[in-house]
Parts: C-alpha cells; sequence; structure tokens
C-alpha cells in the first residue's frame, strides 16, 4: 500500500522514527509539508541522511525513504479528507502499536499548525486539476443523408480527443465542426502552442 519494504512493514518504520530526536522528526515532517505544498520536487533523502549522521542516528537510505512514505501518504489522507489532528493520530496508532506518546503529540501538533494549509492546498490541486490531451484525431467527412439537416452535401470535420485525467483513465470526447470552426480551431491551437514555447 505505501510501498514499503514487507520485511520492514510499518511498525518497522515507525521503530525507526521513534530513535529521532524530537527536533530532528519535526524537520522531517516539515520538509515533507514542504514537498507536498509542490514547493519542492522531493524530499531530499541524501540530506536528511545527513542530517540523521551528524545527530548520531544512522539511518540508511532506504529507512529514511520509508519513513518519508509513511508521513506522505498519512499527510496526503488526513489533507484531502479533511481530516482533524485527533483523527490523523488515531490513523496513526490504528496502523501501528509503536508509536510513542510524545511522538504522537508532535505530529498532533504539527498537523494542528499546518494541516489546514495542506487542505487547502489539495482543494486548489482537485479544483485546478484537468486532464491532460494525449491524442487528437479529425477526419473530414461529408454529409449526404440525414433526417434533420437540410444542408446536405457540405464538409463537416469529425474530432476525436483522447484525454487522460489526473488519476491516470482515458476518456474519449468527439465532436463535429463545421471547416470554418475547425479552421479557427486550429489557429486557437497553433496561438496556444506558440504562447507554450515562449513560457
Amino acid at each position: 500500500m505505501l510501498g514499503l519494504d514487507v520485511s520492514t512493514g510499518v511498525d518497522g518504520v515507525v521503530e525507526k522514527i521513534e530513535q529521532l530526536p524530537t527536533d530532528l522528526f519535526a524537520e522531517t515532517l516539515q520538509s515533507i509539508l514542504v514537498h507536498l505544498q509542490d514547493q519542492n520536487r522531493a524530499v531530499d533523502l541524501i540530506e536528511t541522511c545527513d542530517k540523521f549522521q551528524r545527530a548520531g542516528i544512522s539511518l540508511d537510505q532506504k529507512t529514511v525513504q520509508d519513513v518519508t512514505r509513511l508521513m506522505s501518504h498519512y499527510f496526503r489522507l488526513a489533507a484531502k479528507s479533511n481530516l482533524n489532528a485527533d483523527i490523523l493520530v488515531n490513523k496513526l496508532t490504528e496502523c501501528s502499536s509503536k508509536w510513542s506518546k510524545p511522538t504522537l503529540q508532535l505530529v498532533h501538533k504539527f498537523w494542528t499548525e499546518h494541516g489546514a494549509l495542506l487542505h487547502a492546498h489539495q482543494e486548489l490541486l482537485t479544483m485546478a486539476s484537468t486532464g491532460q490531451l494525449v491524442d487528437i484525431q479529425w477526419k473530414l467527412g461529408m454529409a449526404v443523408s440525414s433526417d434533420t439537416c437540410r444542408s446536405l452535401n457540405s464538409p463537416f470535420i469529425s474530432v476525436l480527443m483522447k484525454i487522460a485525467d489526473t488519476s491516470g483513465e482515458m476518456s474519449y470526447k468527439s465532436f463535429e465542426m463545421t471547416v470554418q470552426q475547425f479552421q479557427n480551431f486550429h489557429r486557437q491551437f497553433k496561438e496556444m502552442a506558440s504562447v507554450l514555447e515562449t513560457v
């Protein structure tokens, strides 16, 4: 579920978290928050490992990655579901009995202070999430018979768009346009392409 090593499991990751001094765990939570707000592409595992080693805590990069994945998962879950700090702590204790009270209090305090900000960011992402245009196909057709159309023998353009939504699901949108509408559509796509080249 979380991409954690089966041999380690959630309990093993929590045991490693419990080895961390409070200030280092707080810094780790802060770097995860920055990442989840898209202010940083990823949590720098090497830098985090170095901080731990300077503090006398010997955790390998894989363990630091597991800690980051675990806390990122629960922060995302809490942000998307708009969970308060009490419910987040309950979710953490459901996944492992190895949490100490001081560590859970730190997570509670951290989420109380920063959870609303991350929830607002998740809401913006949901509102701004649009599909990605994967493919567009078009073909020229000619209307030769119709029950409702009066002007037959006029050309039209049939367009099929393949769109990937934010979850990765593919959908198809199809529509028809007159030749003049298609020319205007084409011109607008060219304008968008030229604007995107300048970004």
